[in-house]
Order: structure tokens, then C-alpha cells, then sequence
């Protein structure tokens, strides 16, 4: 918010804005602020304070949200949000990192597989999704800068990129990759040795789209310039 981000929201005015590590309770999100911007909000935080957490911003009111997965482990840290608009669900998710040790890996590892679960059973109820989010992995050679030094780094594991490619076999759509095969794009910078000036990143936060979608798929991209964190917007552009 102290880095313009309602000035942004209102210049490129999209329909719906998803957001993941918030970090925030309810009562830290200023509503009045994003009523006045025109976006209705719906936040789900981690029980842990200043922890996790996700949030949708919608110009229009769904037509319902779903907070969590029927998952206590995952739902208390606030992982995933549902909205319902027509025939397309949107699907706000914040995947787990395994960059603290083997405990929270193998937790990462364990919502991978849930989370596949989870929408496959969604898809015979909702057939239309769109899952936006930060999955905290890179999913080809291409989306990370230095691929053989990361090979045993979490997000970029063989056994996280092999889980990828079975989710995306299994009637999904990397829809950035529809458009731009080249490498070099990302949307993830550390802070450290200047990563982000030289474009040395990681792309780990995408736009997928269930295999029906495809034909309504208009454009995809990722946009490195605006400088909020140390992500950058990723965006989707679908016909009605």
C-alpha cells in the first residue's frame, strides 16, 4: 500500500485482483480504501498472525466465495479462496514453501497432491477454473535463471516439477506459455545481489486455466516492471 498500489489498481483497472501473503488479518485490510477504488474484498487469513494468508479484489460481486479446501491443515494458514462469477470459478492460492527444511518440503509436498485433489473433485461441480497464485515453483528449465544450480533447491526440484507436468497433463493450461515460449520472463527476484536489476528470477506465480477455457484464452503476460515486492503481477485476459 505505501508503495502506490491503489494508483496502480486504478490505471490498469482490472476485473478481478488476486493477492497471496498478505500477512494480514481481516482488520488490517483497509475495505473502505478498495470500496472506493471500486473492488469488492474478500480476505482469508492464517490463524498465525502476519503469516500467509490470501485476498481476491473483484469490481463485480461474485456469486459466492469459498473459503479453504476442507483441509484444517492447510485452511488455518489461510492457503485458498474460491470465487464463483458465471461458469468460471477463480481459485486464489498461495502454495507452501519448502525453503525452511525437510518438514515444511514434505507439507509442500503433501498439499501438492491434495491440492490436485481438491480440484479434481471441484471440476465435476465447477468445469470452467482459473487458478491464479504463487505455486512457489518453477515448472520448466526456462522459468528460472540458473537451472542447473537450483536443481536440489526447493521450487525447482525434480520431484515438484514432475508433480507440475502431471498436474498440467492431467487437463490444464500454463496459459503465459500459450503466448511467450522464450526464456528469460519471471516473476519472483530475491532481494539479494541485485537479482532483480540483472533478471536473475525465478517464475513461480502463474495463471492456469482448465484445457476448456482454451478457445476464450485472449492474452497472458507477466509485467517485471511493476516493482510492489519482489513479485511482479502476472495477468490473464479471457473472453466473456
Amino acid at each position: 500500500m505505501s508503495k502506490d498500489l491503489g494508483p496502480w489498481i486504478r490505471s490498469v483497472n482490472p476485473d478481478v485482483i488476486c493477492l497471496q501473503e498478505t500477512k494480514a488479518q481481516p482488520d488490517q485490510i483497509d475495505n473502505v480504501y478498495f470500496r472506493e477504488l471500486g473492488y469488492y474484498l474478500y480476505p482469508f487469513s492464517a490463524e498465525k498472525k502476519g503469516y500467509s494468508g490470501v485476498a481476491l479484489l473483484s469490481k463485480s460481486e461474485p456469486d459466492s466465495v469459498h473459503y479453504g479446501m476442507n483441509d484444517t491443515r492447510y485452511d488455518k494458514e489461510g492457503r485458498v479462496l474460491r470465487a464463483d462469477f458465471g461458469d468460471i470459478s477463480i481459485i486464489n492460492v498461495y502454495f507452501p514453501s519448502g525453503t525452511t527444511g525437510d518438514i515444511r518440503q514434505d507439507f509442500k509436498m503433501e498439499f501438492l497432491s491434495d491440492f490436485h485433489r481438491f480440484l479434481s473433485s471441484l471440476r465435476k461441480e465447477r468445469q470452467n477454473l482459473v487458478i491464479s497464485g504463487d505455486f512457489n515453483i518453477c515448472r520448466l528449465w526456462i522459468d528460472i535463471h540458473n537451472p542447473k544450480a537450483n536443481l536440489k533447491t526447493s521450487g525447482f526440484l525434480p520431484e515438484e516439477r514432475e508433480w507440475f507436468q502431471e498436474f498440467i497433463d492431467d487437463g490444464y493450461i500454463d496459459s503465459f506459455r500459450e503466448f511467450t515460449p522464450d526464456p528469460h520472463h519471471y516473476s519472483w527476484w530475491s532481494f539479494r545481489a541485485n537479482s532483480r536489476a540483472k533478471n536473475k528470477g525465478w517464475r513461480i506465480d502463474y495463471n492456469i486455466v482448465t484445457d476448456n477455457l482454451k478457445d476464450r484464452l485472449v492474452n497472458a503476460g507477466i509485467m517485471p516492471e511493476v516493482n510492489h515486492s519482489d513479485h511482479c503481477p502476472v495477468w490473464l485476459e479471457l473472453t466473456e
